[in-house]
């Protein structure tokens, strides 16, 4: 059977006290909405995203899949309610969620999505070691819902229920926009809220089950603070991957993964190294600490740090070593090469076997464009070199230590450019004079 989701994304985040609306807060360098959607994706045929006016980021996000903007925030029930023009005919289930819910598994909506189709309607709840102010779900022995208590209406008997309210919705289409249009307003706020849907439902003799999913997945993101929570789950997991994988994390609480980071077998991640977007480790690399890799491929057998820094468009071929306080930006380190200290190699292409000095640099920005700077296989780059762009430095060619190259040095050719040394005799430092008595 087909199923399409609905992903409420209109919310302001209030309580983030950001101007950035709330589902585009990041949790390991995706948008709390991208990692909705990427469960769902492995789930529904048809997803839908529901937005408030003025929030073209969110939109971007969301592509390729449709858009509907709830131009007034009447509560979640009306949100949910604007999806239904683009789902008119849709035979199929139904499923509701919330954006600020992003740690939502695939595998937890397809067990909602069973038990729909097994028992009619479901919905997901949860047992949060405090369950603190949530609804709670008043279920029978067979995990039948009959209504949702607000914690707020509760009695001190349902308080003490520990199967709390996710939010979260399945029923088939037909059924489940007939219950959405039922829901009233009556309430202090004015809101047509989603939870009413439940007791529509069930007095239309629907049976609603709970699937129960586990705390860590269903956190409801509305602050910093359960921003910062959420962050440590995620990474929980990608550290667990990345082991799982075959990679060694000395110290894997200190490691921060991107959703998108890729680790190959038998590499060893010293403590505090983090990884932004796009980054590739291939098999039997070593990143030493306190390294920053965002947008770039390592390839198999290099090392990287400590305190290495690597930005995008950098790939660094097999057996290369990029060395303490080293940054690379657009830049291609060949097979075996070596920059081991205390350089900067911006927009450069280093041949295999190459060595860069300490304090090497590539002036490779004239103030208004960026330019090359091309150093051959072999070449011999000494330390406290800058090599001024766009130039080329040959294959097993020298630059002399300290020196300025401007201009192409020829393959086999040794270059320098430095004032030459005069020694004055009888000039050496003599200190100040002694102070007066």
């Amino acid at each position: 059977m087909t199923a399409a989701a609905i992903l409420l994304a209109a919310g302001l985040g209030t309580r983030m006290r950001s101007r950035r609306p709330k589902a585009l807060h990041p949790i390991a360098g995706r948008p709390m909405l991208a990692h909705l959607i990427a469960a769902c994706e492995a789930v529904f045929d048809r997803i839908i995203i529901v937005t408030g006016p003025d929030m073209p980021e969110l939109a971007a996000v969301a592509r390729p899949h449709a858009v509907v903007v709830q131009h007034e925030r009447l509560g979640t029930a009306h949100a949910a309610l604007q999806a239904a023009p683009l789902l008119e005919g849709f035979s199929g289930d139904v499923a509701v969620l919330y954006a600020d819910n992003p740690l939502i598994t695939a595998e937890t909506l397809r067990g909602l999505l069973a038990a729909r189709q097994k028992h009619g309607a479901a919905l997901l709840g949860m047992r949060p070691a405090d369950p603190a102010r949530y609804g709670r779900l008043v279920a029978d022995v067979a995990g039948r819902v009959s209504r949702v208590v607000e914690w707020a209406d509760a009695s001190e008997a349902e308080r003490g229920i520990g199967l709390c309210n996710v939010g979260v919705i399945c029923a088939p289409a037909e059924k489940m926009f007939g219950w959405l249009r039922a829901v009233g307003n009556a309430n202090r706020a004015a809101e047509y809220y989603l939870p009413d849907v439940i007791a529509i439902g069930t007095a239309e003799g629907a049976h609603w089950v709970a699937v129960e999913a586990a705390e860590a997945e269903c956190r409801g993101i509305n602050s910093r603070a359960e921003l910062a929570g959420a962050e440590a789950e995620v990474q929980s997991r990608l550290r667990a991957a990345a082991m799982a994988g075959g990679a060694t994390l000395i110290a894997p609480d200190t490691v921060t993964f991107c959703h998108d980071t890729k680790i190959g077998q038998d590499v060893t991640i010293g403590p505090s190294v983090v990884f932004g977007p796009g980054v590739t480790i291939e098999d039997d690399v070593e990143i030493l600490p306190f390294c920053h890799l965002t947008g770039c491929v390592v390839r198999s057998g290099a090392t990287i740090g400590p305190f290495a820094r690597l930005r995008p468009g950098t790939l660094i071929e097999a057996g290369a070593h990029v060395g303490n306080f080293v940054e690379l930006k657009g830049s291609t380190l060949g097979a075996g090469a070596k920059a081991n200290h205390l350089a900067y190699l911006g927009d450069a292409s280093i041949g295999a076997g190459a060595n860069i000095g300490a304090g090497t640099i590539t002036c490779n920005y004239d103030g208004i464009h960026k330019h090359r700077t091309e150093i051959g296989a072999g070449a011999f780059v000494g330390s406290n070199s800058s090599l001024v762009a766009p130039v080329r430095v040959g294959a097993r060619a020298l630059i002399g230590a300290g020196s300025v190259i401007t201009e192409d040095v020829p393959d086999d050719a040794m270059g320098i450019a430095r004032g030459r040394q005069s020694n004055k005799p009888g000039r050496g430092f003599r200190g100040k004079p002694p102070r007066a008595t």
